[in-house]
């Protein structure tokens, strides 16, 4: 069974969201996790930059694969989580807490409201 946490906000890409204020933390779902595997690299190279909606702010590599990493809001990025740069597997053991990739500064908090909450994240996520 899938760990969605109905305190946060989700994308049909397979990121999560925590708005605080006019801050948000991205990182990447339980879901997107399983179906990656063992991350073993996280490469974020944007912040600082401010990005639209859909654009992608860096890569996330598994054992089998290369996947981008897109911007759920537009905002610009305020800090990059170092833990996680310099331990990936941070995200595989803690995926909603520590392993948290980006914080930003949103710039159209509306959007807020396109983003899917849990339990229609949990329908996208069904395996």
């Amino acid at each position: 069974m899938m760990n969605i946490p109905g305190n946060l906000k989700y994308t049909e890409s397979h990121e999560w969201i925590r708005v605080e204020g006019n801050e948000a933390y991205i990182g990447i779902t339980d879901f997107a996790v399983t179906h990656l595997g063992d991350i073993v690299f996280v490469e974020i190279e944007t912040e600082g930059e401010t990005l639209d909606k859909g654009e992608s702010f860096g890569t996330i590599e598994a054992v089998k694969t290369v996947s981008d990493l897109y911007m759920s809001l537009s905002g610009e990025i305020l800090e990059v989580n170092s833990a996680v740069i310099d331990n990936p597997a941070i995200v595989n053991s803690d995926c909603y807490g520590e392993g948290w990739l980006i914080k930003i500064k949103m710039s159209a908090p509306a959007e807020v409201d396109t983003l899917l909450d849990a339990n229609a994240y949990a329908e996208i996520a069904k395996d």
